[in-house]
């Protein structure tokens, strides 16, 4: 990128419900050039890694300014390290001594928010104790905030984060994650329920916000108004795209790719998508 337009990318300020904000100082939190001057800082690690260390199968996967350097050894992996210190160095940046650390893969590691780890041999991909902690933590506030608001609204509350954090987690391994999810929630509600009315009993309060949905006895809704589960969103493995392939040419590559990441509710529309590509 151009060094004037970057400094006047920088200096730009931002919008924030109407209101101008001055950037003078580092980047507006959120904002999509953070990544982006990670990516552009970074190009380059990719190459010299596969060039110091040609036939030692040493793979870096990046994310932004997140990386993961797999090694065949931890004597390897010390070298690897000391190459990217000095690869940081030459552009003013260093590793976090905190965040950096060397591991075997039986041990496991942590990832966006996914543990990476062999059981016996087989590599299991499972949202992390910290992603898990999060979340629970995010729907006791929102319950615990929410004892005087009525059914319905806490459930409009709910339910886009945990289809958001289930949806993110539905490629790796997570069925009992969200099955274990599921339980915490009930458990929140089931006191927030109680709270609500301390001189009813149990069996009043599990008729007046528990109804029979869809053979599932134990659904909290309004009938106008359902929570979601974290089961609900089904699992689905991520297929790498094929490199080679062409979206403008290899048109019925990417139809039938689409359809296999879809739910029926949206392939009425890819239907329609790819009929009208295809011509």
């Amino acid at each position: 990128m151009d060094k004037k337009i970057l400094a006047e990318f920088l200096k730009a300020g931002y919008l924030y419900e109407g209101v101008y904000h001055n950037t003078t100082m580092g980047t507006a939190q959120g904002g999509i050039i953070s990544p982006i001057l990670a990516n552009m800082t970074l190009d380059g690690m990719k190459t010299l890694l596969t060039t110091q260390f040609k036939n030692r199968k040493v793979n870096l996967v990046r994310y932004a300014d997140d990386w993961v350097i797999t090694a065949e050894s931890r004597e390897v992996a010390e070298q690897v390290k000391a190459a990217v210190e000095g690869f940081l160095a030459e552009r003013g940046l260093s590793l976090s001594e905190e965040k950096t650390k060397i591991v075997h893969i039986d041990e496991g590691f942590d990832f966006l928010s996914w543990n990476f780890r062999k059981y016996s041999g087989k590599l299991l991909i499972k949202p992390s104790k910290k992603a898990v902690a999060t979340i629970t933590r995010t729907l006791s506030d929102i319950i615990s905030r929410s004892k005087s608001v009525s059914q319905k609204v806490l459930i409009e509350r709910l339910n886009p984060v945990i289809r958001g954090w289930s949806i993110y987690h539905r490629s790796v391994v997570s069925a009992k994650t969200f099955s274990r999810l599921d339980n915490t929630v009930w458990e929140l509600l089931w006191q927030w329920a109680k709270r609500r009315h301390p001189d009813k009993g149990h069996q009043w309060i599990a008729r007046r916000y528990w109804h029979s949905v869809d053979k599932s006895n134990w659904t909290f809704t309004t009938f106008a108004s359902t929570l979601r589960r974290f089961s609900d969103i089904k699992i689905l493995r991520h297929v790498l795209v094929q490199i080679e392939r062409n979206p403008f040419l290899d048109v019925e590559y990417f139809c039938k790719r689409l359809y296999g990441h879809i739910t029926r509710q949206t392939t009425v529309y890819s239907f329609f998508y790819c009929a009208l590509t295809t011509g």
